[in-house]
């Protein structure tokens, strides 16, 4: 393959941002913060919207304790560090997200967009450091947890000065449905890692989809909303990856087979 082709999900990449930029501003939905369900349970406003966040908590954890003893294997190491960032970022997100669905204004947005800005950006180094076997994965995954900050930094900022230009935030979170599985393509991931993150990626597009119809969905069924699915699916995508993750690292402290003896002389 050739180094130009070898390049495409980069240069599509970089295509998507050239054209955002020309787009200009994207602010967010009016009334953005004007949830289906508004249900208080066992005192929790909101609680459905709050408590479906619960299970980033455990898959999180997962993340961090599974792949742990792989770790500094030479096969594993290279994506270590992206996945530290996107298992402390699931934990973070079920804080971040269910303090602000207690009570929704953009302050509390904040807190809910940056964990989910950082778990996009540890999970771009995660497989970056897979595929491309990088020598340096620290520096790479503080250059993207850099920008992951910058990009809620900015919603926020522009926000406090006129319409805030969600641009950075959206981008961070759409990049990885185009570069995941084209590094994976590119470089000969394995096919079982594949059809994990392509389950992962479909679950997460059935989530933003889910987020869109809130009220639809709450309206259809009486008893549970849109954005209520969205958690248990983005939940689901998250352990679809780790899953992966924490197989792998199984696999990679696994003993070997013992060696067959050799038949005794007669």
């Amino acid at each position: 393959m050739s180094p130009l082709r070898r390049r495409w999900p980069e240069l599509a990449a970089g295509a998507i941002a050239v054209a955002m930029l020309v787009h200009g501003p994207i602010a967010q939905l009016a009334h953005y913060h004007e949830f289906a369900d508004t249900r208080t349970l066992l005192g929790i406003p909101h609680a459905l919207d709050v408590l479906s966040n619960a299970g980033f908590v455990a898959v999180g954890l997962w993340g961090l304790a599974a792949p742990w003893s792989a770790r500094r294997d030479p096969a594993f190491a290279p994506s270590w560090p992206g996945y530290l960032v996107f298992g402390l970022a699931l934990v973070a997100t079920a804080f971040g997200s269910g303090w602000y669905h207690l009570a929704p204004d953009d302050a509390r947005l904040a807190w809910d967009r940056l964990p989910i800005a950082l778990a996009c950006a540890g999970l771009l180094a995660a497989v970056h450091g897979d595929t491309h076997g990088d020598r340096h994965p620290w520096t790479i995954v503080t250059v993207l947890v850099a920008l992951a900050c910058a990009s809620v930094w900015w919603w926020s900022f522009t926000g406090r000065h006129g319409t805030g230009d969600l641009r950075p935030y959206l981008y961070l979170q759409a990049i990885p449905l185009l570069l995941i599985p084209g590094w994976q393509a590119v470089h000969g991931a394995p096919r079982s890692r594949r059809l994990a993150f392509g389950a992962a990626i479909l679950l997460y597009a059935a989530a933003k989809v889910f987020e869109l119809a809130d009220h639809a969905v709450f309206d259809a069924t009486g008893w549970v909303s849109g954005h209520t699915i969205k958690h248990l699916l983005a939940t689901a995508a998250s352990a679809a990856i780790i899953g992966e993750a924490a197989g792998r690292s199984r696999a990679r402290r696994a003993p070997p087979p013992p060696r067959a003896r050799a038949p005794a002389a007669s």
